[in-house]
């Protein structure tokens, strides 16, 4: 119950977000949910689950906050610290090799972490898998 309740908020506070420039209701049924990968997108925010099976590369975004709430599975993530070895991927998108002075933090079903826009973070270890919400607020 209490992982619908945090689910349902992201997505509600997704939706009153994009309010604001986009009146259009967007509807995903669970079928669509069940499958992951994207299920909306909107000029100022995008909701996707996603499914790790192994660590990643270091993601920085200029204007994107990333919400995550965990579904099943954990992970240790490294937030903060200074991005070792970046490179520009696209606009305002940058992906490095490692993190110094971060800090790690394991994340498991139920958790959920805000990452501000600017913040270097890391899926350094997956010791399984993780499947998780994203909920991406992006700045103007």
């Amino acid at each position: 119950m209490k992982r619908l309740i945090v689910a349902s908020a992201l997505l509600l506070s997704a939706a009153l977000l994009n309010a604001a420039e986009d009146s259009k209701v967007t509807f995903v049924g669970a079928d669509q949910v069940a499958k992951g990968g994207s299920l909306a997108t909107a000029p100022n925010l995008s909701i996707t689950v996603a499914h790790r099976t192994e660590p990643g590369m270091v993601e920085v975004h200029d204007k994107e906050t990333d919400t995550f709430y965990v579904l099943a599975g954990s992970a240790t993530i490294v937030t903060g610290g200074t991005m070792v070895g970046g490179n520009v991927t696209g606009p305002g998108q940058h992906r490095g090799t490692d993190i110094t002075g971060g800090q790690a933090q394991r994340l498991a079903k139920g958790d959920v972490m805000v990452i501000p826009a600017g913040v270097p973070h890391w899926f350094k270890e997956v010791p399984s898998s993780i499947d998780y919400y994203v909920v991406k607020v992006i700045a103007p």
